[in-house]
């Protein structure tokens, strides 16, 4: 049975992930990390959890050590718009914490290590329709930069020291069951919380801003999926393309107005939609099909569904 490190455990994707993989392989045998103070519920009661940063070397080293790890998944990061604000801590977080976990892989004989790309690996420059999987790498961004980098360190230690990395360039994830953070794609999800308890979302993105997304439930299928792929069968070793859906948010007002019939949404274009402008607007992804299956099951409509039905108890309860 394997035994699992999450590295960020609470964030948007981390908190998911987690429950998936104590799901799949129990409780005791996946570790949950985070630096923040609290775990919620749902990861505190599941199983064993730790409090580290990913810039402590030594730190990660005796999680290892302590539960017997031999897979890691690396989650934490620091993204688009946050990163903007404090530059050097995005770099701190995603690119140093990313070569001290390769460096403790290698050392340790870690079997298997997740890390996680982004769209923002792409820029202005890149092909901004059906972006295809090898393609100009120019971003714009600090959290851009550390990705581009990122995906070139696991593909140098994977060819260097056969380290199995793998990885995949997540679109805006979308998920109702965290509060939405300060990610450019964010306003997708806030625009469901701020619907469902105003009736109405000034959005920080204007009309026709089309980027890729994905309902995070196909994300957490796709991570696991790659994670169980044979090795031979893997032709991609800096981060795979993955596609799901592309939308604006008009569109998705459009479509949330089918369940919140009243909701008023007005644009008041921020710093996020020059961070939106440099990203693709969709995605080609036939390599992550071609070699290990993939393919979505969530269109916009019900992704759409399934977040009202779901959220809107919720709120009432909060």
């Amino acid at each position: 049975m394997k035994k699992i490190l999450v590295i960020g455990a609470v964030g948007q994707i981390g908190t998911e992930l987690t429950v998936a993989l104590r799901k799949k392989y129990g409780g005791q045998n996946v570790i949950a990390a985070t630096r923040k103070s609290e775990f919620p519920p749902e990861i505190k009661n599941g199983g064993p959890c730790e409090y580290f940063d990913v810039t402590d070397k030594g730190k990660i080293a005796q999680m290892i050590d302590k539960y017997g790890i031999d897979t890691i998944y690396l989650l934490a990061g620091l993204l688009s718009a946050a990163g903007e604000k404090n530059p050097n801590l995005a770099f701190e977080i995603n690119l140093i914490g990313l070569k001290n976990t390769l460096d403790i892989a290698v050392e340790k004989k870690i079997k298997q290590l997740f890390w996680p790309s982004s769209i923002a690996a792409f820029g202005p420059t890149t092909p901004a329709h059906k972006t295809p999987q090898r393609t100009v790498l120019e971003p714009t961004t600090v959290y851009g930069v550390t990705k581009v980098a990122g995906e070139l360190l696991c593909q140098y230690y994977f060819l260097k020291y056969g380290l199995d990395v793998r990885s995949l360039r997540y679109p805006g994830i979308i998920t109702y069951k965290t509060e939405p953070s300060d990610g450019t794609t964010e306003y997708s999800i806030a625009m469901f919380y701020e619907g469902l308890r105003h009736g109405r979302y000034k959005c920080f993105l204007r009309e026709g801003s089309v980027l890729p997304m994905m309902y995070i439930d196909d994300a957490i299928k796709a991570t696991i999926d790659l994670m169980e792929a044979q090795s031979e069968k893997l032709t991609v070793r800096t981060s795979y393309n993955l596609a799901a859906i592309s939308f604006g948010p008009e569109e998705l007002a459009a479509e949330l107005r089918k369940h919140i019939p009243d909701l008023e949404v007005t644009y008041e274009p921020d710093f996020h939609q020059k961070i939106a402008d440099s990203w693709p607007k969709s995605i080609e992804d036939t390599q992550a099909r071609q070699d290990w299956g993939w393919k979505h099951e969530y269109d916009l409509a019900k992704m759409t569904k399934e977040i009202v039905d779901k959220l809107r108890p919720k709120l009432k309860k909060a």
